[in-house]
């Protein structure tokens, strides 16, 4: 399906996993590239279980909540991860995914948009970051496209089969989006 929106349509809601999960897990199609999306903290393909497991243990450990990009219609359009270091005052976005149905659209950079919107507005953070593959080359193209800058790299960080891919850790400041 085709699904052309319009900028302004696009809304964040809390993740609910018993009315938002069977459509993610299919957002994920291959292997490498739910390597790229999650390091492996879940298993392939995405299991339900072992999704809420995972997440419930960061929201404990870290406070860390799930949310979702929706349309006006509901239809889901991305989801990600979010968390604020209270000592640092820094957020931090994890597992963004944006439903392939909607790739190439912009909705990836709008919900990242929302979602800054929400850690500076929100939860007052002073910075944003999140870690990426460096080998995730779209990924770190659109985080980019915002204003994400690069604020350190280790090289060979994770193994993926015979790969070794470098991690990447980008930085969005308050004083960027002012």
């Amino acid at each position: 399906m085709i699904y052309k929106m319009s900028e302004d349509k696009m809304r964040l809601r809390p993740f609910i996993i018993s009315k938002d999960f069977d459509q993610i897990k299919n957002w994920m199609m291959d292997e490498r590239g739910h390597a790229l999306w999650c390091a492996n903290r879940f298993k392939f393909p995405l299991e339900k279980d072992d999704f809420e497991s995972v997440l419930f243990n960061m929201a404990n450990e870290h406070c860390e909540s799930q949310f979702v990009a929706t349309a006006d219609d509901g239809a889901l359009l991305g989801f990600f991860s979010y968390s604020l270091n209270l000592d640092s005052n820094e957020g931090m976005l994890k597992f963004v995914m944006v439903n392939p149905s909607f790739r190439g659209q912009g909705l990836g950079k709008q919900m990242l948009k929302l979602a800054l919107d929400y850690a500076f507005n929100i939860t007052k953070a002073d910075a944003v970051h999140l870690n990426v593959f460096s080998e995730n080359t779209g990924a770190k193209k659109c985080y980019k496209s915002i204003g994400f800058t690069e604020r350190d790299t280790h090289p060979n960080a994770f193994a993926y089969k015979d790969e070794f891919w470098g991690r990447c850790n980008m930085i969005f400041t308050k004083k960027q989006g002012e």
